[in-house]
């Protein structure tokens, strides 16, 4: 099945959680029913109306969240005091805030990082995971990101490289970061530009032209709060995420991978089902990596409408 017709919140505000930060949060769907946390990828990518439309609104209580940084969150585009550990510590908070006892939790890319993260943290808090384009933030995994999509997107890679300077290419992480970092407008900006062209390049079978349009400050907060997670491993130890799997094995998990996503590769994916018998894996076969091409967007409803079935037996 495809995504439900639009539909609209009937609940939202800004949730005030420390160091500055202020968190856009929004809650649409069944007030009664289970509830289903979207927890959105990037880090820095924010939330879409499109996002509520993988849940039936007559049966889940649908909450979106900003996390710090991006979207309708403030400040805009900051690392300050922006971990992994803050935000499972957010949602945490905002499950207080909203008297959530448990939720199911829908992530993809950086958002299954990040849904693992919070779950292994807080098992006792979750129902389930639907998990899509599975990322673990392993350095090899940031590698291949940084450098092993151009074997399959060449073109796209080289536009990359070419805003550094020969002398920055040596370590183009680093040099991403400094420009990003960087107070002038015309610098950060327009590195921002080239970093979300290139992962947008990256991210579907059949690319969109046009891929760094967009609103400037949002793709400032997705360059810039990615590379300093990048920067930093994603603020988790070596294999954290797989060793810590025996916190949330019990609990039921759909894994939807496309099997062409050269930005996350379905090897993680597979490694990661193979470590949660009781995980249920499935490949789209003609997807890459974004949550809306169409099989993989179909795969992703379907997953949570077997959720559904799992919480009402």
């Amino acid at each position: 099945m495809d995504l439900f017709p639009p539909f609209d919140p009937h609940a939202s505000g800004m949730l005030p959680v420390g160091d500055g930060h202020e968190l856009y949060w929004e809650v649409s769907g069944n007030p009664a029913g289970p509830v289903a946390l979207f927890v959105h990828g990037g880090p820095g990518a924010g939330c879409s109306p499109s996002f509520r439309r993988f849940f039936d609104p007559k049966f889940w209580r649908i909450v979106l969240v900003d996390q710090r940084g991006c979207g309708r969150s403030r400040p805009i585009a900051t690392v300050a005091a922006n971990t992994t550990a803050h935000l499972v510590a957010d949602l945490e908070a905002l499950r207080h805030h909203l008297g959530v006892e448990r939720w199911l939790l829908f992530g993809g890319s950086w958002g299954s990082t990040l849904a693992l993260a919070y779950g292994e943290a807080h098992p006792e808090r979750c129902l389930g995971f639907v998990l899509r384009g599975v990322f673990l933030f392993r350095r090899h995994e940031i590698e291949w990101f940084m450098s092993g999509m151009g074997h399959f997107f060449p073109e796209v890679w080289r536009r990359f490289m070419a805003h550094l300077s020969p002398l920055e290419r040596a370590d183009p992480l680093a040099s991403y970061m400094t420009r990003l970092s960087d107070p002038d407008p015309l610098v950060h900006m327009a590195a921002a530009r080239a970093w979300c062209a290139y992962e947008e390049g990256c991210a579907r079978l059949i690319p969109h032209p046009n891929s760094a349009d967009g609103d400037g400050m949002q793709l400032l907060a997705l360059a810039r709060i990615e590379a300093h997670y990048m920067a930093h491993d994603g603020f988790l130890r070596p294999n954290q995420l797989l060793e810590g799997l025996g916190r949330i094995r019990h609990l039921p998990a759909a894994i939807v991978q496309g099997r062409y996503d050269m930005v996350c590769p379905p090897a993680t994916a597979e490694e990661l089902a193979l470590s949660w018998p009781g995980a249920r894996l499935q490949m789209v076969s003609d997807a890459g990596h974004s949550a809306m091409e169409t099989g993989t967007r179909m795969a992703l409803t379907e997953a949570v409408e077997q959720m559904k079935r799992l919480i009402r037996d």
